[in-house]
């Protein structure tokens, strides 16, 4: 078998990625749970409230970087990571379908919008979840598939040890081992497993493997788990309206002319299955795949998922897509071709200028800011250079702790002042996520604080990526922020946690490029009185 670092066809296509991703990496603001993600670097732990680890590890793979943490630098670790998924891929689909259509699932793989930049660029749980899969895959085609008869081998051993280690990554890991599970019960001849002593090693090295995860939510009432499962719990009735609206922006993530042919390629050889020389194989992925893609649509019918949750699903399906674009290619080469190259162009260009206008406000004109989601990635950048300069920097100074009322934003906060402050930065809300567990609620009673932004005040969308920063009068904080008054705050009815004091400071603003779409506000006060209300954590 040829090496595959000498295929000059997949090292064009991994190297021809990894460039564009970095292009984007580079070039694209941090998004608000992208900064979020590196509080977890800053305060280290063995799980977090709302994922497991290693997206916490995934950012610090960037820590060497100069000015650490800037968008590119919390991303080369995904951009390193997604490159070593695309390369088990591959080796996967080489092992059972042969290097041709190894070749078309490389293809595919580096050019779906979502994986290039769901699972390449972006600093999501997603990126190291994909890496052990994927790592999974290509040791479970070794595994299962080659000898004329299957016995199991110590290779079920590391199969145990990689799903655990993608459960670090996201829970989304508990349904590749589901996955194989099922796929083992379904194919006679791999049901030796169940009756092998390797399997009792797989067991003991994924209990090990995920030791971290279980010690932490065992010592924190198991909330991470009953956080995730409240997710899956039917909050309304069912709507067919809403299950064709997740179907068809699912394939608008896949890109059409790869989104339909994936559900179209996989429900096909799934059902014939049996009749085909590569049946088992073909099992083999349907079990990683069919339940997750096809789940997760399911589920949009009673409430709204998010764009990753069936990614996993459709990712392995690309084995499937890869093989028939590999068949089809036999007969009809440049038909094939022509619709790689054609849907590449095409994503190409949309992500540019997607690029452009997050970056440069492209086609800001034809889109008004106040309904532009965009804004909503800040150049913290900018926020960083603002609180280097007077009167900011000496009000960080003097501050005790720095807050804000909502999450991502304090997660944005905790990305522009790392290299500026070592002061506690903490969430008032009732949404905290982590921000619950790095702290107590007592701890910063009586002390003088920071905040950014106040979203509940008059906020200003009048330029792109700008800072404005002022003092305000007193606030109450209890889920929203208005100016003390003697009586309870009118949308709280709450006087339970306030600012004694405040300070007003001077006013500035920057502007990114053309005009100002996002508004920073930065408040000074003193005197918490009461410890914040915490509805979990500490």
């Amino acid at each position: 078998m040829k090496e595959w670092w000498r295929d000059r066809g997949a090292i064009a296509l991994l190297g021809c990625g990894l460039l564009f991703r970095g292009l984007i990496a580079a070039f694209l603001p941090a998004g608000f749970d992208e900064a979020y993600y590196t509080a977890y670097v800053r305060h280290p732990a063995l799980s977090y409230f709302d994922h497991p680890l290693l997206v916490g590890w995934t950012v610090a793979m960037g820590a060497w970087w100069p000015d650490f943490p800037t968008p590119f630098s919390i991303r080369l670790g995904t951009l390193l990571l997604y490159t070593g998924t695309l390369i088990f891929l591959f080796l996967t689909a080489d092992r059972l379908f042969g290097r041709n259509a190894a070749r078309w699932t490389l293809a595919i793989a580096s050019v779906i919008p979502f994986f290039l930049v769901g699972f390449g660029v972006l600093v999501l749980p997603d990126s190291p979840l994909m890496f052990f899969w994927s790592a999974c895959l290509w040791v479970c085609a070794q595994e299962f598939f080659g000898a004329e008869t299957y016995r199991p081998t110590r290779r079920v051993v590391a199969i145990g040890a990689l799903v655990g280690l993608a459960c670090l990554g996201k829970y989304h890991g508990f349904l590749l081992g589901a996955g194989l599970v099922l796929f083992c019960g379904l194919s006679a001849p791999h049901r030796r497993v169940f009756q092998s002593p390797w399997l009792i090693g797989a067991a003991v090295m994924f209990a090990v493997v995920l030791a971290p995860l279980l010690i932490w939510n065992h010592q924190h009432e198991w909330v991470s788990f009953r956080f995730q499962g409240a997710r899956a719990v039917p909050d309304s009735g069912y709507r067919i309206g809403d299950l064709l609206l997740t179907f068809l922006v699912g394939n608008a993530y896949l890109f059409p002319t790869f989104g339909f042919p994936l559900w179209w390629a996989t429900g096909r050889q799934t059902w014939q299955w049996r009749v085909q020389a590569d049946g088992p194989q073909i099992l083999w992925i349907a079990c990683l795949s069919v339940p997750i893609f096809l789940g997760f649509t399911a589920m949009g019918g009673y409430r709204q998922i998010l764009p990753s949750w069936p990614m996993p699903g459709f990712f392995t399906a690309t084995l499937i897509l890869g093989r028939q674009a590999a068949v089809a290619a036999d007969s009809h080469p440049q038909r094939v071709r022509r619709w790689w190259g054609i849907s590449t162009g095409v994503v190409a260009v949309l992500l540019t200028v997607a690029l452009l206008h997050v970056r440069f406000g492209l086609v800001q004109p034809l889109w008004p800011p106040a309904s532009d989601p965009s804004t909503q990635m800040l150049d913290v950048g900018q926020i960083r250079q603002a609180f280097r300069q007077e009167p900011l920097a000496q009000a960080l100074r003097d501050s005790d702790f720095v807050f804000s009322n909502n999450f991502f934003v304090a997660g944005q906060m905790v990305m522009a002042l790392h290299p500026l402050t070592n002061q506690p930065i903490t969430c008032f809300d009732t949404d905290l996520r982590g921000f619950a567990y790095w702290s107590r609620a007592q701890d910063f009673v009586g002390k003088r604080g920071c905040t950014s932004p106040p979203p509940c005040l008059k906020t200003s969308i009048a330029g792109r990526s700008p800072i404005w920063v002022e003092m305000a009068n007193r606030l109450c904080l209890r889920n929203c922020w208005r100016p003390w008054a003697p009586k309870p705050c009118q949308r709280c009815r709450s006087t339970s946690a306030c600012l004694r004091k405040s300070k007003r400071s001077a006013k500035l603003g920057c502007s990114g490029a053309g005009t100002v779409v996002q508004t920073v506000k930065v408040y000074r006060a003193t005197g918490l009185q009461r410890p914040y209300p915490r509805p979990y954590g500490r």
